[in-house]
C-alpha cells in the first residue's frame, strides 16, 4: 500500500532543521506500518519499540535522560548497532510510557544526530497530565485514514491516482464514468488501512463492513479506557448521535438531538475529547469570509464529520446494495455522505482553516469556506445531479471570491463566476 505521507517523512530526513518527529493520529490509521515502512526504504536499520507490549523498556526514561545509557538499552534490546547515520528509531505508544514525550526534549538538546520518531494514538496522549511536553522541541505530522487517491493506488489504479493529483482535467474526463465507480466504492469502503486493504485482496462486501464494525467497538472500548471517567457516558451519546446530525437538513450540530434539554456546557469536554484524538472533524460557521477565517468563527455554532467515511456507513446503517443503485450514494440520509468526504479530503493533507458559512437568519449556506495560502475558497457540495444553488451564487456575488468552487457529479467544467469539480477531483 502507498501512503503521501512517506514523501513528507522523505523530506523530514533530509531537513536540516529536523527535530525528533511526533506521528500523530487515531487508532487504525497505519501509523506503525507507515513509520516501519519508512525505516525500511530510507534507513539501512530499523529500530522499533512498542511500549504497550514491552513492560520492560517502562522504565527507560525514569531515573534520567542520560542519552548513551538509553542508546545503550535500544541495543541490547533490538540486537541491532545503532549508527546515528543510517538508523531510524521508532517509539511506538510512546503516550503508554512515563516521562516518554519528555525524552524527545534531550534527543532534540543532547543527541539531535539521532532520527527519532514517536507514535501514538491521540487516544492516550493525554495520560501523563503531569509530564511536560516539548514544546519547539519536535515536528509533527499528521496520519489521517487514506485520501480517495490513495485508495485508487491500493487497487491498483496508480495512474488515475496520479493524473487527479496533476489535475489534468481533460485527460480526467475521459475516465469519468470509471472514477464516479470507483468513488461509489470509496463511500462504502472508506479510507481506513485494514479496510482497503481487506477490499483490495477480497472485494467482499461483508467483510468491508465486518472490519467497519471492529473498528468502530474497539474505538468504543477505548473511550472507557483512556477517556476521564466522568465523560465517557457523554462521548459516547456525542459519538453515536453523529449520523443522525448529518442526516438532518440542517447539518449544525444540536444538542437536543443527544437527549432532552442536553446543554453546551455538559458536551463541550467530551466533543472535544473526541476532535483531539481525530476521531471527529470540526467545522466552525464563520460570520464574514475575510482574512483570517478563525477570526470571525462562531465558537458556539459547529458542524461535527466523523474521521472516515466507511465507519460513518457502517454507523447509518448504509446497506450495500445502494452500491448497484446508481448515484442513490451519493444522496443517501440528505447528501450526508458527500459533505462528510469533502470534509475528509480537504483535512486529509492540510491543516488549512475549514468552516461553513451562514447569513444570519440561516437562511443561506455555503458548505465549505477554506482558507488556502491567503486566499478565501468557497466550496458548494451538490451530491445528486441538479447543480442550482441559490445560496452559492448570492454568496459569490455579495463577497466576489477569486476562485469559486461546486463540487459534483458532474465533470470539471469552468464557468465566468465559478468552477465545476468533480467530487473525485477534491484534494
Amino acid at each position: 500500500m502507498k501512503r503521501d505521507k512517506l514523501e513528507e517523512l522523505q523530506s523530514w530526513k533530509e531537513s536540516k532543521f529536523r527535530k525528533p518527529l511526533v506521528v500523530r493520529g487515531a487508532r487504525q490509521t497505519g501509523k506503525t506500518w507507515l513509520l516501519k515502512e519508512f525505516g525500511r526504504s530510507a534507513f539501512r536499520n530499523l529500530v522499533y519499540v512498542n511500549f504497550e507490549e514491552t513492560p520492560n523498556l517502562k522504565s527507560l526514561f525514569n531515573n534520567d535522560f542520560d542519552i548513551p545509557r538509553i542508546i545503550t538499552t535500544l541495543q541490547i534490546y533490538s540486537q541491532t548497532l545503532i549508527t546515528p547515520e543510517d538508523t531510524l528509531i521508532i517509539f511506538d505508544e510512546i503516550q503508554s510510557v512515563e516521562k516518554g514525550i519528555t525524552s524527545l526534549k534531550y534527543f532534540y538538546e543532547n543527541a539531535p544526530q539521532y532520527f527519532i520518531v514517536a507514535a501514538g494514538s491521540l487516544l492516550g496522549m493525554g495520560l501523563h497530565s503531569n509530564t511536560s511536553f516539548p514544546v519547539g522541541k519536535v515536528n509533527f505530522l499528521d496520519l489521517r485514514p487514506m485520501s480517495f487517491t490513495e485508495f485508487l493506488s491500493a487497487i491498483n489504479e496508480d495512474g488515475l491516482a496520479e493524473i487527479i493529483k496533476k489535475k489534468e482535467w481533460e485527460l480526467i474526463t475521459v475516465f469519468h464514468n470509471k472514477l464516479t465507480e470507483y468513488l461509489r466504492y470509496y463511500f462504502y469502503v472508506g479510507g481506513m488501512p485494514e479496510v482497503v486493504s481487506r477490499f483490495a485482496e477480497t472485494r467482499n462486501w461483508e467483510l468491508v463492513r465486518q472490519t467497519h464494525y471492529q473498528i468502530l467497538r474497539s474505538y468504543e472500548g477505548d473511550f472507557s479506557k483512556h477517556a476521564p471517567t466522568e465523560i465517557v457516558p457523554r462521548i459516547r451519546m456525542v459519538w453515536q448521535s453523529i449520523p443522525a446530525q448529518l442526516a438532518k437538513e440542517n447539518k449544525k450540530f444540536i444538542f437536543s438531538v443527544l437527549r432532552e434539554g442536553a446543554r453546551a456546557k455538559d458536551f463541550e469536554l467530551a466533543i472535544q475529547w473526541l476532535v483531539d484524538c481525530g476521531l471527529l472533524l470540526k467545522s466552525h460557521r464563520i460570520s464574514k469570509p475575510h482574512l483570517p477565517l478563525i477570526a470571525y468563527q462562531d465558537l458556539s455554532v459547529f458542524k461535527l464529520f466523523l474521521n472516515d467515511i466507511g465507519l460513518l456507513g457502517a454507523m447509518a446503517g448504509l446497506n450495500v446494495r445502494t452500491l448497484i443503485e446508481g448515484d442513490v450514494l451519493f444522496t443517501e440520509f440528505k447528501g450526508a455522505l458527500a459533505e462528510q468526504y469533502v470534509m475528509q479530503q480537504l483535512r486529509t493533507n492540510t491543516e488549512r482553516y475549514i468552516g461553513y458559512w451562514t447569513n444570519e437568519r440561516s437562511t443561506s449556506e455555503v458548505d465549505f469556506v477554506i482558507q488556502d495560502e491567503g486566499e478565501i475558497i468557497p466550496i458548494e457540495v451538490k451530491s445528486g445531479e441538479n447543480l442550482r444553488a441559490k445560496s452559492f451564487k448570492l454568496f459569490c456575488e455579495k463577497f466576489k471570491p477569486e476562485r469559486a468552487i461546486r463540487t459534483s457529479l458532474t465533470p470539471y467544467k469552468k464557468e465566468k463566476w465559478m468552477v465545476n469539480v468533480p467530487l473525485y477531483g477534491i484534494l
